[in-house]
């Protein structure tokens, strides 16, 4: 039984583009393991900016700079 785990920031992912990635790792899955989607998990985890660090900065540090 496959377990996936998407950590993304939350900035306001819709959810039909959780519903893509959620099919699209499915799909992947399918073809390259031959894995059975019935018992496929994916889930998707929102994360906090602030919670979220890239070469030593909160990521919503790093934002305000682009």
């Amino acid at each position: 039984m496959p377990y996936v785990n998407i950590k993304i920031t939350k900035e306001g992912a819709t959810a039909e583009q959780k519903k893509q990635l959620i099919e699209g790792v499915t799909n992947l899955l399918i073809t390259v393991l031959d894995k059975n989607p019935a018992t496929t998990l994916v889930v998707i985890d929102e994360v906090d900016m602030d919670n979220w660090g890239i070469g030593g900065f909160p990521v919503s540090e790093l934002r305000k700079k682009i």
